[in-house]
């Protein structure tokens, strides 16, 4: 009799076990939840909605960083960009400055985000040392204690809440054309990789809309009288050209407009650069017409490999290390090629063999055998 009252009690505790197993299984979802509400409830409230927006925006993914860099590339003018870079760049901190390298000194353009964003005009920053030179010399974006900065820009200015900043270089065919400021002044939001990305971006869009300016340029063939030949890498232009410092000494103007909003194109650092200028015109025999067919056409192949490089440095950069150059572009090569052969082809400028010449020059460093076995002068 004891064995069968156990072996009952052993199929009632099994059945009591498989009902409240299942009342779980059904139950547990709902509980979940509660308890997530529960919690939820307990956590205090953000500080403000302005502020728990301001946070979204600076870790809101890949979505809103791509909108940002939408917005710089949607600039069809070098003002439109910077500006467009300084509104899309706020979302990523709570202040943004940039300052305008020109002459050795780095000068105030415009900000956003400061309790007087007109104070940044003209305020010139300490290059020797701390963030700011660090990231001249460097190229590279650099976080710093604001003390770093010196007395008189704190003063100026004020500190950010938690005393950390970000100085990011804006470079410019291969120059630091302008650093960009930012802090997480009171709100404390600094994203530094969103920041340097779109920094970036920027840098590279700007070129961009120089070479579109100088192809249409040349694409037009406009007529120009010989100047005294100086001879430059390209038609990359400095957007930053009109903007001096007051104490420095303007080049000729470039435009009419005052000389903190002045960023339009102005050749300027791309001779620096370039391969020594020729000490006498070496087209002085030709005909002034066919001597400036041949300037052209120089012209034009260096605005073709440099937009080559432009779109594929990592390949450039594998190209040189691997002595396979020509290997890996060469169907941007021979597409640029055909380009110029369409265009001066069957003009005087064809025996100079520009373009040959400027892959070698450009890509390749002067270094032939950069460009590996296949390729062929």
């Amino acid at each position: 009799m004891a064995d069968a009252g156990e072996a009952r009690q052993k199929e009632t505790r099994e059945a009591v076990e498989r009902v409240v197993a299942q009342v779980l299984a059904d139950q547990l979802p709902h509980l979940q939840h509660e308890l997530v509400k529960q919690v939820l409830k307990a956590l205090p409230a953000p500080a403000s909605a302005t502020s728990a927006a301001r946070q979204e925006a600076g870790q809101g993914g890949k979505g809103n960083l791509l909108q940002s860099v939408a917005s710089v590339h949607a600039g069809t003018t070098q003002k439109e960009i910077l500006r467009a870079l300084l509104e899309s760049g706020s979302p990523y901190c709570a202040r943004i400055a940039l300052f305008v390298v020109k002459a050795g000194s780095a000068t105030g353009w415009q900000s956003r985000g400061f309790a007087d964003d007109s104070a940044v005009k003209d305020f010139s920053l300490e290059m020797a040392a701390g963030p700011v030179g660090h990231a001249y010399q460097t190229r590279a974006a650099t976080p710093a204690n604001i003390a770093e900065m010196g007395g008189r820009f704190v003063e100026q200015f004020g500190a950010p809440a938690n005393e950390q900043l970000l100085m990011l270089p804006l470079v410019l065919k291969d120059k630091v054309a302008a650093l960009v400021y930012a802090d997480g002044g009171a709100s404390g939001v600094l994203d530094a990789a969103s920041l340097e990305l779109l920094v970036m971006a920027t840098g590279a869009w700007l070129e961009v809309v120089s070479l579109r300016k100088q192809s249409s340029r040349d694409s037009a063939e406009v007529e120009r009288a010989p100047a005294v030949p100086v001879q430059t890498v390209s038609s990359f232009s400095d957007p930053f050209a009109g903007h001096a410092p007051k104490h420095v000494a303007p080049s000729a103007p470039e435009e009419t407009e005052p000389a903190a909003e002045v960023v339009e194109v102005a050749a300027v650092h791309a001779a620096a650069a370039a391969a020594p200028a020729a000490a006498t015109d070496p087209f002085a025999g030709l005909s002034p017409e066919d001597a400036e067919t041949h300037r052209k056409a120089q012209r034009f192949a260096r605005l073709l490999v440099d937009e080559i490089k432009l779109y594929n440095q990592a390949k450039v950069s594998e190209g040189r290390r691997h002595k396979d150059l020509y290997d890996r572009l060469k169907a941007d090569i021979e597409k640029s090629r055909s380009t110029y052969q369409k265009r001066y082809g069957s003009t005087p400028a064809d025996s100079g063999n520009y373009f040959q010449k400027e892959v070698v020059r450009s890509l390749a460093e002067d270094d032939i055998a950069v460009m590996g076995v296949n390729f062929k002068l």
